[in-house]
Formats: structure tokens, C-alpha cells, sequence
């Protein structure tokens, strides 16, 4: 069965989240979006992991669904925030769990519970080495699955030029062997994790980290398996392109940490340039702010361009609410930009239907030609972006200036 999940998400009980972000709201959305395979996030927070067992029911192997009735199946998962000190230098590094039942989950959360105050924060904060976290969770159940986050953001993550490692060993040293998989994050891509030759074994998984409704599937996962936790796991494991068919991922750039820079400044710089800074703002002296780019050039021991054998496939997409939003010349937050939305996801199914399957006749036919244009444009990559830098996200331009008028007054598209 062929299927789009999002492992990676929070519920409204983590910091800086919409009050929507409950079971109901992500399943609304799973169906808008296209996703069929939801992570339910936070497992860890008392009151969610209350609102999961009641409100959830056993679905297929290791799956949950709605009793109320619903198409998306939950699978279980929460991040960690670990932050301690290691080989003389703070840590803060970010980790995926995926669980195969409540009854597992019900005794990490015991174990966790005795290490930090797991109700401060849907994504707690626990003073516990990433290596240890992966100890009691493994020994709870060995059917886990442990995924370092966003693994290139600098702040928060395993690779992070801010607070990371240089290398998964360093990071989990015996218990690298259970790691299978990491979280390319926003601003990097396959092709960036690509170059170096240290992950060629670990399967490179997308998900959205979605803080609102409207924000899940921005990177997802695309599978052909059985409905199961097992099968969904051992795809990713095994790395099979059979099984695991490709990544939806966002053009890295868009990512908000992709250059170095300096926000307070409006200083973004590639890595040549930070180089000829001394990695200092140009214009107050502070300490820039590395990115992702940057850091794979650091860490990377091949040149750009290089594709390893065996690497699951990927697609870049802009969501869809933004390509309509430049196609109209409006903000995201316009009514024009919510109406023509809810008409596509009226004709054409759902947003990964729009974005990646339906053909341009039925997108001509279905809506504006300059918004069809957009679509077909992002699909074969002819976008150009000006790269996001410390926590300010990239801007994406599918048009020159002007461009939409004259492709609305023309009467059918070149296709």
C-alpha cells in the first residue's frame, strides 16, 4: 500500500504550538494534506498521553486510529530535548523516539518521569546524555526506534555547529549501532547529507516538525508497505527503495538556517564569506550564527554532486500555499489564497495530489493558469531562492517580476 507519512510534530502542549493541534485538528488536516501515517507527538506530556488513550484505538500492528472514526493512522511518537555536558562542552541535542504501543510508552514516560518534569513541556527538557536516552528507551523495548532530529540545525541537534557533535559515534558511542535513520531537517537535503561517506548506511528520513495544522507534511516520508509499525520500521532500517520510496523534502535554502548570518544585523553570508569574516558580523563583531551549509562543508569528505548507491530518492516542493500566494502577487494570509486552496483540495483530492500527481490538464482545468503554471514550475525545480540564515527562512520566487500577468492572459499553457 502505497502511503505519505510525518513521523516528526507537536501537540498543543508544546511551546509556541496552535491550540488546533489536537487529535482531531491533525486528523482534519492528515486528510487535507494527503498524509495517511501521522507521528502523534509528545507522548511524553501527562495530559496528551491521557488524550491518546482515550481517545485512540488499536488499528493495524502497532498503528492507532480515532474512535470517533478517521482515515489517518497515529503512529507514536515524542522528541527529547537532551541537553548536558560531554567531553567538555554543552550539548543540546534534539531526538525522535517511535514507539510501538502505549503500554511501551507508558513505561518510558515512568522511567523519564524520575529524570526531568516531563509536564513542563510537551518536548521536554531533560539534563540526560542522548547516548543514556537511547539506553532506557532501548531497554523498555528494542522495537524503538531512536532518530536524531533536524540533525544539521546549529541550536539544537547532533551535527549542530552551535551544540553538536562531529559524528554519530561521538554522540552515542556503543549505541550508534541501534541508530537507523536521521532527520534531514529544513535546510538540508539528501544530496547534502550525501557527501558524507558516514551515513551511506543511515537512511535519511523528512518530516515537518509542525507546530500548527497547516504546517504538517512540509517533508514527509512516501512508503509501499504493508500498514504496520513493523513494516513501516523495517523499510526505513533496511533502506529499501522498494518500500521507501522517496522523501518529499523542502528546497534547503527555504530553510531558515541554510547561510551563516546575523539576524539582529541583516547579515546572511555563505561559508567562503563567514571564512573571510572570521565567522564575526561584519558589521557589530558578534559571533555569527553557523548554518547548515556550512557545517556540511566542515563535516563533509566528498564533493557536491556525489550520489551514493542505494540512496532513497527525494522530491523538493514548496507547499502549496505559498505557490498560490506568489501566483496571486498576495501574502500566504490572504482570503484569495485560502479560497483558491479549499477549491483545489475540493477538485483534486488533497495537497500532495495537487503538488505531486495530478497532470497539468486537470490542474488548468481545476484552477487559475498562473497558479497550474507555479505548480508544474516547483515540480521540476525552476525556482530560484534566496537562502534562509539565522533563524529567518529562505524566500522562494517561482516568477519574475510581472511574469503572472501575461501567463494569465494566455489562453492555454505550453506544457
Amino acid at each position: 500500500m502505497k502511503f505519505i507519512a510525518d513521523f516528526h510534530l507537536h501537540s498543543k502542549y508544546s511551546r509556541a504550538t496552535s491550540k488546533d493541534m489536537n487529535l482531531e485538528g491533525i486528523d482534519k488536516w492528515a486528510k487535507i494534506k494527503g498524509l495517511k501515517v501521522l507521528g502523534t507527538g509528545d507522548f511524553t506530556h501527562p495530559e496528551w498521553f491521557k488524550s491518546l488513550r482515550e481517545k485512540l484505538e488499536p488499528a493495524e500492528q502497532g498503528l492507532y486510529r480515532l474512535k470517533s472514526g478517521g482515515e489517518t493512522r497515529f503512529i507514536l511518537t515524542s522528541e527529547i530535548s537532551c541537553i548536558y555536558s560531554k567531553n567538555n562542552k554543552v550539548r543540546k541535542v534534539h531526538i525522535l523516539i517511535l514507539a510501538p504501543s502505549l503500554e511501551v510508552v507508558e513505561k518510558i514516560n515512568a522511567h523519564l518521569g524520575f529524570i526531568g518534569n516531563l509536564k513542563s513541556d510537551g518536548r521536554p527538557i531533560l539534563g540526560l546524555d542522548a547516548k543514556e536516552l537511547a539506553k532506557i528507551v532501548l531497554g523498555v523495548s528494542p522495537r524503538c526506534f531512536i532518530v536524531p532530529a533536524h540533525a544539521w540545525t546549529p541550536w539544537f541537534s547532533i551535527f549542530g555547529s552551535k551544540s553538536g557533535f562531529d559524528s554519530i559515534e561521538e554522540c552515542f558511542e556503543d549505541y550508534t549501532q541501534y541508530i537507523y535513520a536521521i532527520e534531514t531537517g529544513l535546510s538540508s537535503d539528501p544530496p547534502m547529507n550525501w557527501r558524507l561517506s558516514a551515513l551511506d548506511k543511515i537512511a535519511l528520513i523528512s518530516n515537518s516538525d509542525a507546530h500548527s495544522p497547516r504546517k504538517l507534511g512540509r517533508e514527509a516520508n512516501v512508503f509501499d508497505t504493508e500498514l504496520s509499525y513493523d513494516a513501516i520500521i523495517r523499510a526505513i532500517k533496511e533502506k529499501d527503495s522498494r518500500r521507501f520510496l522517496y522523501t518529499i523534502e523542502f528546497f534547503p535554502e527555504e530553510g531558515k538556517y541554510h547561510y551563516d548570518g546575523h539576524r539582529a544585523c541583516d547579515i546572511s553570508l555563505t561559508p567562503t564569506e563567514s571564512k573571510k569574516y572570521n565567522n564575526l558580523c561584519p558589521t557589530c563583531g558578534r559571533p555569527l550564527t553557523i548554518g547548515v551549509m556550512n557545517r556540511v562543508d566542515k563535516l563533509a569528505n566528498r564533493k557536491q554532486g556525489f550520489g551514493p548507491n542505494g540512496a532513497i530518492p527525494f522530491r523538493s516542493l514548496v507547499p502549496l500555499e505559498e505557490i498560490i500566494a506568489e501566483s496571486l502577487g498576495v501574502t500566504v494570509a490572504s482570503k484569495r489564497v485560502g479560497l483558491e486552496y479549499k477549491n483545489l483540495i475540493k477538485e483534486l483530492g488533497n495537497e500532495f495530489n495537487v503538488l505531486l500527481e495530478a497532470n497539468p490538464r486537470n490542474l488548468i482545468a481545476a484552477t487559475l493558469p498562473e497558479i497550474a503554471e507555479g505548480i508544474i514550475r516547483v515540480r521540476e525545480g525552476r525556482v530560484s531562492i534566496t537562502p534562509g540564515y539565522d533563524g529567518v527562512y529562505g524566500k522562494v520566487s517561482i516568477f519574475t517580476k510581472g511574469e503572472q500577468k501575461s501567463i494569465k492572459k494566455q489562453t492555454t499553457l505550453n506544457f
